[in-house]
């Protein structure tokens, strides 16, 4: 009898999710973004919610919890009803890297979510106080190689993007630098260009008046390709120390085992957003617009698990 239940709810949850799909959307669409307000995540998530709603013909309301790096709106959003009416604008950080840097998580990143796109990314720039001799990668390398310990890079916390940079590049060049946690990006920015450290893996947003001003010299960034806001700065990658990428990115995804109709569609919406005018104001924040199809970003999410899980194996940092 307790099967008998059992089955009839997932059949009625199935029946919800079919007819969902056929006349989707049938009520307001709540976007969970799992951080505070102003951040990067709410900052491309409010551009997309504002789209969607005129796109799909419902309002789509920006829901911010943060908390637990990430975890608490992500797993929010992986426990909602798989009809389309709950989104999760993804990050970097708990749908890739949190599943090794705790030693428990209440969600699978891979197995309770259907991914739709990957939205942006937002690249890295590594930056030098000006008192540091060397102004390239190759440089950078051949000075902590010749003075082991000698560059201090911060971060805005144990497993941030920020970090996370700084210990891929330590592992692929075979070089020593010593991290410097601090309590947010803006911190470890000041401490950069005070000099009290001398790299540091920014996110480009927040480094670009900086760099302006001369307060701190680029080296290069941290994606594959070169950046739009700076296209002469070469990459790291290209710069000698090949396979190196890591940036932060920002995705939409649903829920597991939402129905592959409203998917589709969300999809289909997402890539004409990303075709129109958003795609500026996204590039004048710092962001850089992709809008590739559910099966490439399913593959990319699970590459970065893989990835950020052998650096911070490597690195030897803890799960908490």
């Amino acid at each position: 009898m307790k099967m008998q239940c059992v089955l009839l709810a997932a059949l009625c949850v199935t029946a919800g999710a079919v007819q969902a799909a056929d006349n989707y959307p049938l009520r307001p669409i709540r976007m969970i973004v799992a951080y505070p307000p102003g951040g990067g995540t709410d900052q491309v998530g409010r551009v997309m919610a504002e789209q969607l709603s005129q796109t799909l013909g419902q309002q789509v309301v920006v829901d911010n919890r943060g908390g637990a790096t990430g975890n608490i709106g992500t797993e929010l959003a992986a426990r909602a009803l798989p009809d389309g009416h709950t989104l999760l604008m993804g990050n970097v950080a708990p749908n890739a890297v949190n599943v090794s840097l705790f030693k428990k998580l209440s969600f699978d990143p891979v197995k309770d979510f259907a991914p739709v796109s990957l939205v942006a990314i937002t690249p890295n720039i590594l930056v030098a106080h000006p008192s540091v001799p060397a102004k390239t990668t190759k440089e950078l390398v051949a000075l902590a190689k010749a003075k082991p310990g000698l560059l201090n890079f911060p971060s805005a916390g144990v497993g941030s993007s920020s970090h996370l940079a700084g210990e891929l590049l330590k592992s692929l060049a075979g070089i020593d630098m010593v991290h410097v946690p601090f309590k947010g990006g803006g911190p470890a920015l000041v401490a950069t260009i005070s000099g009290e450290v001398q790299i540091m893996f920014a996110t480009l947003p927040a480094a670009m008046p900086h760099v302006k001003s001369g307060k701190v010299r680029p080296v290069a960034v941290t994606t594959a390709k070169r950046s739009q806001a700076m296209p002469e700065l070469p990459t790291i990658a290209e710069s000698g120390i090949k396979g190196y990428e890591a940036a932060t990115w920002y995705g939409l995804l649903a829920p597991a085992r939402t129905p592959k109709a409203v998917i589709d569609r969300l999809h289909g919406d997402t890539v004409k957003i990303l075709a129109g005018p958003s795609r500026q104001r996204l590039e004048a924040q710092g962001f850089e617009p992709d809008g590739g199809t559910p099966a490439a970003f399913a593959a990319y999410i699970k590459a970065e698990i893989a990835k950020w899980a052998k650096v911070i194996r490597d690195a030897g940092i803890p799960a908490e």
